[in-house]
C-alpha cells in the first residue's frame, strides 16, 4: 500500500505560479511512475503530466506545455508539479497518482495503482 499526500494547492491570480508536492513515504517510490491528473468536464480524471521512474522522461497534455513541469526527488519521495503563467481554466482539484506501469499508458488514469485525496488549486482575479 502506497499513501500519496499532496500539498501546495491555494488559491492565486491568473499569471501567477504554484508548486504542488506529492509526498510518498516508503522504500519503493523509485519503483513507481508517478502522474498528476485534474477532473475535465466529461472526465473523472484529466491526464496533466506523468514523469518516469528515476526522472529522464516526461510528458505532459497539450494544454499545459511550457507551463508546468513536473520533476521529482526520489531521496525525499516526492513528486512536484510546478505551474507557471497559471490561467483559470488551469482551477480544479489536482490529484497525483503512482503505477507500476509502462510509461506508454501513463496518460490514463484507470492504470494507476494509488492515489492522493487532492488538492485544490483556484485561479481567479
Amino acid at each position: 500500500q502506497v499513501q500519496l499526500v499532496e500539498s501546495g494547492g491555494g488559491l492565486v491570480q491568473p499569471g501567477d505560479s504554484l508548486r504542488l508536492s506529492c509526498a510518498a513515504p516508503g522504500r519503493t517510490f523509485s519503483t513507481y511512475i508517478m502522474g498528476w491528473f485534474r477532473p475535465a468536464p466529461g472526465k473523472e480524471r484529466e491526464f496533466v503530466a506523468v514523469i518516469s521512474r528515476f526522472g529522464g522522461r516526461t510528458y505532459y497534455t497539450d494544454s499545459v506545455k511550457g507551463r508546468f513541469t513536473i520533476s521529482r526527488d526520489n531521496a525525499k519521495n516526492t513528486v512536484y508539479l510546478h505551474m507557471n503563467s497559471l490561467k483559470p481554466e488551469d482551477t480544479a482539484v489536482y490529484y497525483c497518482a503512482a503505477g507500476q506501469i509502462s510509461f506508454d499508458i501513463a496518460n490514463i488514469p484507470q492504470r494507476y495503482d494509488y492515489w492522493g485525496q487532492g488538492t485544490q488549486v483556484t485561479v481567479s482575479s
